[in-house]
This record gives C-alpha cells, sequence and structure tokens, in this order.
C-alpha cells in the first residue's frame, strides 16, 4: 500500500457569542481535516493544523503541499520516517503552525493504519486501558456571564455525569477570579474535582498570589499559571504552592517537555498531539515524562486524545469540551462522545480513531481557496 495524495479541508462557523479565558478572544471555531489518500482505497482523517480562517488557513494549505511529496508514494506504516523528514528545522522551523501541520498529518496517518489492519489507534498506541476519567472545560468569561450563569454552567455539567470540571481564570482582578472559584466550589461541592486554568495570564508573583488565596478551594491543578517558555517561573509557582501545576498544551515536541522537565515546572503535562507533532511524538512525551514518574492529561480534542491517553500507564484525565465551548461539539461527527455516569469515556471499538466526520453538516461552513 502506498499513498496517493495528501488534501485538506477548512471550516469554520461562529460563536453564539464571544468567549474568553485569561488572555484570549474566540469569536468562532474552526476545523480542518487532512486526507491521506492509499492506492487500495483507504483514507486516514486528521485534523488540526492552525486556524481555518485567515492568514493561517492559507499557511496550512501551503505546507500541506510542501509536506505531500514526503508522503506519496510512501507505505503509511513508516510513520517515523515520515515524522522525521518532515521535522527539518531548517526547512519549516521547529514550532508554531508548521509542527501544527505535521500533527494533523500524523494524526490522519494513525487513522489510515488503524483502518488497514481493522484496529481502534489506542490498541496500536498500546492499550493500556479502554476508558478514562474525563473532566468537562468551561468557565470562560462571556458578556452577561456573572457568579449565577457560572454556576449555572457548572450544575449542568454535574448533570451530564461530570466528576470534573475546569474553569477558566486570569481574565479579571484577581481578587475577583478567587470568588469565582469559590462560586464554583460550592456549586459543585467537595467531591468533584475542581481545575482552573490561566491560559499565561500571569507573571510568576500574580501566580503565587492567586496559587496562595485558591489553596483553599483546593483545586486539583493550576493550568498554565504564566508564559509557555518561562520554564522557570513555572518552577517558582510550583515550589510556592501545593496546588499541583500543569503545563505544556503550547509546548512542541519532546525537546519542549525535556526543558520543561529540567525545570520542574509542572507535575502534570497537558500534551496535544495536534500542536506537539501528532501522536507519534506524543507517545515520546508520554514516554519521558513516565520515566519521571509525571502525569499526562491531554490538552484538546478527544476524539483525538482518548486514543493518546488510553494508550499510557501514565494518563490521567481527558479533556472534554460540550456546547458550551463549541456549539456543534456534538455534531460535527457522527459519533459523538460522551460521558457515562461515573465521568468516565469509552475508547472507540471501530478502525482507526473511530470517528467520521459529519461532511454533510460541515460543507455548510466550508472554506474555498
Amino acid at each position: 500500500m502506498k499513498i496517493t495524495d495528501v488534501t485538506v479541508e477548512r471550516y469554520a462557523w461562529p460563536r453564539p457569542q464571544p468567549i474568553s479565558n485569561g488572555k484570549y478572544t474566540y469569536v468562532d471555531v474552526s476545523l480542518n481535516l487532512v486526507h491521506i489518500q492509499t492506492d487500495e482505497g483507504v483514507t486516514g482523517v486528521g485534523w488540526g493544523g492552525g486556524t481555518a480562517s485567515g492568514q493561517g488557513s492559507d499557511l496550512t494549505t501551503t505546507l500541506i503541499d510542501y509536506f505531500k511529496p514526503i508522503l506519496v508514494g510512501e507505505d503509511p506504516f513508516n510513520y517515523r520516517r515520515i515524522w522525521a523528514n518532515m521535522w527539518l528545522p531548517k526547512l519549516v522551523g521547529r514550532r508554531g503552525l508548521s509542527t501544527r501541520v505535521i500533527s494533523a498529518i500524523d494524526i490522519a496517518l494513525w487513522d489510515l493504519m488503524g483502518k488497514i489492519v481493522d484496529k481502534p489507534v489506542y490498541k496500536l498506541l498500546g492499550g493500556y486501558r479502554d476508558r478514562i476519567p474525563a473532566y468537562i472545560a468551561g468557565g470562560y468569561y462571556e458578556e452577561g456571564k456573572g457568579l449565577r450563569e457560572l454556576a449555572q454552567e457548572m450544575e449542568e455539567n454535574l448533570l451530564l455525569g461530570a466528576k470534573a470540571i475546569k474553569m477558566k481564570i486570569g481574565g479579571v482582578p484577581i481578587n475577583q477570579d478567587v470568588e469565582r472559584v469559590r462560586v464554583v466550589r460550592e456549586t459543585i461541592g467537595p467531591d468533584v474535582k475542581l481545575l482552573v486554568d490561566a491560559n499565561n495570564a500571569y507573571v510568576a508573583h500574580e501566580a503565587i498570589e492567586i496559587a496562595r488565596k485558591m489553596e483553599k478551594y483546593e483545586p486539583f491543578w493550576f493550568e498554565e499559571p504564566v508564559a509557555p517558555d518561562d520554564y522557570r517561573g513555572h518552577g517558582r509557582v510550583a515550589r510556592a504552592t501545593s496546588i499541583p501545576i500543569a503545563t505544556g498544551e503550547n509546548e512542541y515536541t519532546r525537546y519542549g517537555f525535556r526543558d520543561l522537565i529540567d525545570h520542574d515546572a509542572a507535575a502534570i503535562f497537558n500534551a496535544d498531539a495536534q500542536i506537539l507533532g501528532g501522536l507519534t511524538e506524543f507517545m515520546q512525551v508520554a514516554a519521558l515524562a513516565a520515566a519521571q514518574d509525571l502525569l499526562i492529561a491531554p490538552h484538546g480534542a478527544q476524539e483525538v486524545h482518548i486514543h493518546a491517553v488510553c494508550a499510557i500507564s501514565n494518563g490521567l484525565i481527558l479533556e472534554f469540551y460540550r456546547e458550551t465551548v463549541d456549539p456543534l461539539r456534538m455534531q460535527i461527527f457522527e459519533e459523538p462522545m460522551k460521558l457515562d455516569a461515573e465521568g468516565y469515556v469509552a475508547a472507540p471499538d471501530r478502525p482507526g480513531l473511530g470517528i467520521t466526520p459529519n461532511y454533510e453538516l460541515l460543507e455548510r461552513y466550508r472554506l474555498g481557496g
């Protein structure tokens, strides 16, 4: 079997209203689908690769065309060689959009390989478990969303079976955010895990201040307290609080996580296969973390990361998005994932990633060019 073509299709749709975290505001949702076709009619699908609209989309398409000659004619099972040939620092850069495009291609390769051998990807990657606890991500800032509305969102999460939830901090003054944390803790009770995420909003001394003020509400972790490249600052915050520090959603390749480890920056890595280099590189990051007894709680799309976190011994928990983050979240794939009554998500037992894009729905939001 040989690869015959690599293409990308781009989609974008609006949110009902913008949502914000500690640093950024999002007005729409984007999705890039990478398709790897073969001479035997089997197609792998991956997604990621930057934004679907604006300049990022043009660069994504350009990079797909750049990488295509590296893949066409290759056996898809030579995935490590393909990865190494794509990741050439002098030509495409060690981070940023080029590595994200490599990630989408690599994810499509794993979907393709799973379909070829009729196995789910998590089994190909290691098959350590077939279900994993999940947390519902949310708690964003929105216009007109006060403490009452924040509490209502958390109550809805509990009705969906959530045993862990994540909320944003860093977008308002520290004491206001501490009050938001208090309200959420009181809403979900003492037995549901509460995760807080600053999205790099603070410098180290600010992060230490809010960490100390939040400790009495027992957060399960404090995510991305400072800038992604401030490894030393992460370490300072980690040493100053009893709350475990989590980071890594904006980190690239095993080398970036090596540097986080060298600085004792975090106890939990939010490795994102759609950013750091795909599932191939994710597994190397997970092994590197395992050698230091560090845990992996992947950031990003549950449809990809259920396979990654179920394949490793040091997997902790899965991030799970619902319609509060993306209005089409439960419609863009034909097999939407759900939490069970215990707050777990089961890995699909279908071949490949086990997920089929809802192309009929997505066609309404397809971007040209």
